[in-house]
């Protein structure tokens, strides 16, 4: 998948790399939860291998599935921004191998490296947009009497 907001297309070769030198390798198996809505976000991953679904808690109903990520996106943008807890869940509908960073040593080297930090936070602001937009969409398509297709 290549969009706007995976983070080859994102992000210039000498932010990606300076992010990169902050990763680790990690892997789910299918069903693992890698984070609950409500939750401390101290972390954030991003997808080499498989897929992960965005989820939304819903009242007396299961889980709404908001988007699925798959590679080069970027999993968790609440790690961002204070008090920083997740707005969403997430869940591997695959095995997933992904890069997991640090939030805390990312957020620092953003304070350090003013242009990295700005790199970052438009990123992360575009993840944000795409991500609220596909809940939008994915909510009315629950929850709206006609649908979102329509225009009328």
């Amino acid at each position: 998948m290549t969009s706007a907001t995976t983070m080859t297309t994102a992000l210039e070769p000498v932010h990606r790399e300076r992010l990169m030198r902050l990763a680790r390798e990690v892997a789910f198996d299918a069903g693992t939860r890698l984070f609950e809505e409500g939750h401390r976000a101290d972390r954030f991953w991003i997808v080499r291998t498989g897929t992960v679904a965005l989820d939304l808690h819903v009242p007396g109903r299961r889980p709404a599935v908001i988007e699925t990520l798959g590679h080069g996106e970027l999993i968790g943008w609440s790690w961002h921004f204070p008090p920083h807890l997740w707005h969403l869940g997430a869940e591997a509908m695959s095995p997933v191998r992904a890069w997991e960073f640090d939030a805390e040593a990312v957020r620092a080297t953003c304070v350090a490296d003013a242009e990295f930090g700005r790199a970052i936070a438009v990123w992360v602001g575009r993840v944000v947009a795409q991500r609220l937009h596909a809940s939008r969409v994915r909510l009315l398509d629950l929850y709206a009497p006609y649908g979102s297709g329509s225009l009328a």
